[in-house]
């Protein structure tokens, strides 16, 4: 998914026509390109040029492109490419690949192919609140939402009907979300009987506890003016 999403940024980049170019390519020829694109995308998370970057390089790339690029371009645009690349991975590859996903994390729990895909149960019915998951992040460890959703869908198949990551400015980084699972279920077997959770998404810890609205954490207040018995 970040290969994919690699390609699409560099389109908004103004590198047209990437993905159209790779259509008419052999599967050999688009493996390598894949290839090359994560060098780029290591590149962009280890903020320098591979330390034997003389025997590395992008040929295939720069003779896909219609402007000159190099190794270097990924290094000036780094935070951009962090920021713009985790963005169409949550928005559009996850949701293009979803089924993929379910099939591959699946696959890897060791369940069969036949029973994949299961109806929505009443279940489903349950208030969202009562459906919800509440995550926080450590400060300066920054977590996007494609990783929590790999995450949770690689161990527990297609359980999450939506998450909602804090809205923060570009290049500052999201402290919590709120992850809303198609069952109740799930979540309960996610957080176990402390109600509680921790957890390492790709080397950061990640928190989870069950969500509390702020209509109900207030009704939990006395009213104003009450007198507490001492």
């Amino acid at each position: 998914m970040q290969v994919m999403a690699l390609w699409l940024w560099l389109e908004r980049m103004g590198f047209g026509n990437i993905v159209h170019k790779m259509l008419s390519l052999p599967y050999t020829l688009v493996n390598e390109l894949a290839d090359e694109a994560i060098i780029c995308l290591n590149c962009i998370n280890a903020n320098q040029i591979p330390s034997s970057s003389e025997n590395i390089d992008i040929p295939l790339i720069q003779s896909l492109m219609e402007k000159e690029i190099s190794l270097q371009f990924f290094l000036e645009n780094r935070l951009n490419g962090i920021v713009g690349i985790a963005k169409i991975v949550d928005e559009v590859c996850v949701r293009a690949f979803s089924d993929i996903m379910q099939q591959a994390g699946l696959r890897r729990a060791g369940l069969g192919g036949a029973d994949l895909v299961q109806p929505r149960t009443p279940e489903n019915e349950v208030p969202a609140d009562d459906r919800t998951m509440f995550v926080t992040f450590s400060k300066g460890y920054p977590v996007h939402g494609w990783e929590v959703r790999e995450f949770f869908t690689r161990s527990y198949g297609d359980c999450i009907e939506s998450l909602h990551m804090q809205e923060v400015q570009p290049h500052q980084q999201a402290l919590f979300a709120r992850i809303i699972f198609h069952k109740g279920s799930t979540m309960e077997m996610i957080l176990g009987d402390m109600g509680k959770a921790k957890f390492t998404i790709n080397g950061k810890h990640v928190w989870a506890r069950k969500y509390v609205p702020k209509r109900a954490k207030s009704s939990l207040l006395p009213p104003r003016n009450t007198i507490l018995p001492f």
